[in-house]
């Protein structure tokens, strides 16, 4: 049964678009001055881009690796609490347990960790001719939802490819949420196809606002991002005038979680 959601109050949400080196510090310090001057703008929900202090690649996952907490998630918490912001941390390779995640983490304005979303659909796809890329090689893939609520709307979280499966955006409209949020960093090929079509796809089919983050292009870069993050709009009215969540023939037809969500 469909969760009934609050009415959601106006705000800004930044989104961050930014140039990622090789030089793990220097793109902390990047992020760092970026959500300042998004707070300053007026930004109380900022969102980073996926790997966003590191190199995108199966071959840096391991380098740049850290613990949650750690050195990224210790800039983050004092990035959100500096500027008062609800800090959507793109993502980051994490290491656990002898394994390796693409883990997001999520900040309040008081600088607490409010959830961390591990990447649940791995990006593994092959393109004769144009590009061939597997995280299962050295990555795991996480296992639950996240959510987390704000004053002005309930957010659900995914990553990248997790954006590609409908099915997830749907529980996440399902259970209240009126914004989601996925950094992401398509490629050259699946990016002028897809990135902008998926997000329009999962704000109409379950009437939420859809935003995403991905690193700026560098064309020097082993894998070449797309980047064009975008914040796609329209809601208030809409599911009032298409009431498409009571209209579900839930007698026919659903779409279940076997696992609990977190946040």
């Amino acid at each position: 049964m469909a969760t009934l959601a609050k009415v959601m109050s106006k705000f800004r949400l930044a989104v961050v678009q930014l140039q990622v080196s090789s030089v793990k510090a220097d793109n902390l310090s990047r992020a760092r001055g970026l959500v300042r001057e998004a707070a300053a703008q007026g930004g109380k929900v900022v969102l980073l881009p996926e790997c966003f202090n590191s190199p995108y690649g199966t071959s840096f996952f391991s380098e740049y690796a850290e613990r949650i907490p750690g050195e990224s998630t210790q800039v983050l918490s004092e990035a959100a609490k500096e500027s008062k912001v609800y800090l959507v941390g793109g993502s980051i390779p994490e290491e656990d347990g002898g394994k390796l995640y693409n883990s997001c983490t999520v900040f309040g304005p008081d600088g607490k960790m409010i959830l961390k979303h591990r990447k649940i659909h791995l990006f593994d796809i092959d393109v004769p001719g144009k590009i061939r890329f597997q995280e299962s090689e050295t990555l795991s893939p996480g296992n639950a939802l996240s959510m987390f609520e704000t004053p002005f709307c309930k957010v659900g979280v995914g990553i990248c490819y997790d954006m590609r499966f409908a099915e997830l955006a749907q529980l996440y409209s399902r259970k209240g949420c009126q914004l989601l949020v996925y950094p992401g960093a398509f490629n050259m090929t699946t990016g002028p196809a897809h990135w902008e079509l998926l997000q329009r796809g999962r704000a109409i089919d379950n009437q939420v606002y859809v935003a995403t983050a991905s690193p700026a292009r560098d064309e020097t870069a082993s894998y070449v991002a797309w980047e064009n993050s975008t914040n796609l709009q329209y809601l208030a009215d809409i599911r009032q005038q298409i009431p498409i969540t009571a209209q579900r023939r839930d007698d026919l037809y659903s779409v279940t979680c076997t696992q609990e969500a977190s946040g």
